[in-house]
């Protein structure tokens, strides 16, 4: 464990911060709210966008390039857009600097001023919309599904690394259809990849629900997310898809010509994951040891680390690990040999062990002379002598252990962690323990607010899998036909 190191137990925001760095995932960059995403973070982000990336192919989806910056106008054209995101705009007045009098320094050049102000994109529903209007006459252009792998920027106030930054990387999908079911099946669609990729890749279980109306995103007629549960019992919400409507193709007067030989507005979805996904990664399953990674992210998989005191000890074992290396490596795994001579063993135990590779083996003279090696698993810990012979199959079955292990404990962790409350005196109790509450409400925004101000708490969303079951609104008393999740949130 990495010296002074704070634990989960005493401070769960430090632990996170602490290790994000430590674990060289990330850094505060000169620029307040921003972040840098350090190498190996990177190659983290990098395996999640490979795998997403496939999984939208698969259903028909393109990548596609869309500017940076949105003509101020644009942003105005939808009402609760722009409500939605005002705030949280920066905005491009000027294209030239200049040199000030003293010579020593640059200000804005005064007759540089845009004839129209930019914002650097928040989100691209309106530079996209006002693109498709371009792309779309006839029912034979849809549908058309779009995704781009973009940055944008969001001036948050308060920031922590991949959880809230001012500038933060994502995917967002951005797509259009000639009719409002085909367009509803595609956001849920979206939504279940997510969830897919969520679980058997992240190893995160999620719940899929809908957003309650005061939680939807700007714009939108419904939202549909997946929530996650932290170790520290808050949510987190994983990612969204939105279905539209047809705010966005009035609000650019994108319309078709249908089968009828009839103009009609276009429908509309958009659906996105950020860097955010790397806090969930992060908080899930890491320990007071450092980070904990699922195999099917980590980039490195497996490290193997030589034990020797001479050169002669040290050849026999590079020619003894170089044809198992060869053979993980065609099994797809992605493996390191760490002969380095400037850093101890022990050192590399402890790098690797914090930086949350799932496999470590170490070797050295007498291992070879038994045929064996020790193997550490970073989930549990766990050490175990294994014959060399069938090594490579053993690491293999073995990373496949790790991340069904992981899912399953944190699914564990959640499920203990969900509790059913019926009134208001248990609602204020449960709420300070953490976790979801399953809760009765009845269905206003007041009411939903009223809980919010009171006890930060907010709707997470209304599951997918919600019960029809009568009951009483834990604040208001009145009648409710399904429970809903309550929790606290990142």
């Amino acid at each position: 464990m990495a010296k002074d190191f704070v634990k989960r137990s005493e401070n769960y925001s430090e632990w996170y911060n602490q290790l994000v760095v430590r674990a060289d995932l990330a850094e505060n960059s000169a620029v307040r709210g921003c972040m840098v995403i350090k190498p190996y973070g990177y190659a983290i982000w990098e395996k999640m966008q490979h795998a997403l990336d496939e999984m939208f192919k698969e259903t028909g989806v393109q990548n596609a390039y869309f500017p940076l910056f949105i003509p101020k106008s644009f942003l105005s054209r939808e009402a609760d857009h722009v409500k939605g995101f005002a705030k949280e705009c920066a905005v491009v007045t000027h294209y030239r600097l200049k040199t000030n009098e003293e010579g020593n320094g640059v200000i804005v050049d005064p007759e540089a001023k845009l004839e129209e102000e930019l914002i650097v994109r928040p989100t691209s529903e309106t530079i996209i919309w006002s693109t498709y209007k371009n792309w779309i006459n006839s029912y034979r252009d849809l549908p058309i599904l779009c995704n781009q792998w973009a940055n944008v920027v969001r001036w948050e106030m308060r920031t922590r690394m991949f959880l809230r930054t001012a500038e933060f990387l994502w995917q967002e999908g951005h797509t259009a259809h000639a009719t409002r079911e085909e367009a509803e099946e595609e956001a849920r669609r979206m939504l279940e990849v997510y969830a897919n990729f969520a679980e058997n890749f992240m190893a995160v279980p999620v719940v899929k629900g809908v957003k309650s109306p005061n939680e939807r995103f700007a714009g939108a007629l419904d939202t549909y997310c997946i929530e996650a549960m932290m170790q520290d019992g808050k949510a987190l919400q994983a990612g969204t898809s939105h279905f539209l409507g047809q705010n966005f193709a009035k609000a650019f007067d994108v319309k078709f010509l249908n089968k009828q030989n009839q103009l009609e507005h276009v429908w509309a979805t958009s659906w996105g994951v950020s860097t955010r996904l790397m806090g969930a990664l992060i908080m899930t399953h890491s320990d007071d040891n450092g980070l904990v990674l699922p195999p099917k992210l980590a980039p490195i998989q497996c490290a193997i680390v030589p034990i020797y005191k001479t050169d002669d000890q040290l050849e026999s074992l590079n020619n003894a690990v170089d044809p198992i290396v060869a053979a993980l490596k065609a099994k797809g795994i992605s493996v390191k040999y760490d002969n380095r001579t400037e850093y101890k063993p022990g050192w590399k135990f402890n790098e690797y062990e914090f930086k949350g590779v799932p496999v470590r083996l170490a070797i050295g003279p007498r291992d070879l002379e038994n045929g064996t090696c020790e193997v550490c698993r970073r989930d549990t810990l766990e050490k175990t002598n294994v014959p060399l012979d069938g090594i490579v199959e053993y690491v293999e079955k073995l990373l496949a252990e790790i991340q069904t292990n992981l899912l399953k404990k944190a699914a564990d962790y959640r499920a203990a962690n969900t509790r059913k409350v019926d009134t208001w005196d248990e609602f204020l109790v449960e709420i300070e323990k953490g976790g979801f509450l399953l809760c009765h409400w009845d269905g206003t925004t007041e009411t939903e607010e009223k809980i919010k101000e009171l006890t930060k708490a907010t709707i997470r969303c209304i599951p997918y899998d919600a019960i029809e079951e009568e009951g009483k609104c834990i604040l208001t008393g009145k009648p409710s036909s399904r429970r809903v999740i309550f929790a606290r949130s990142y």
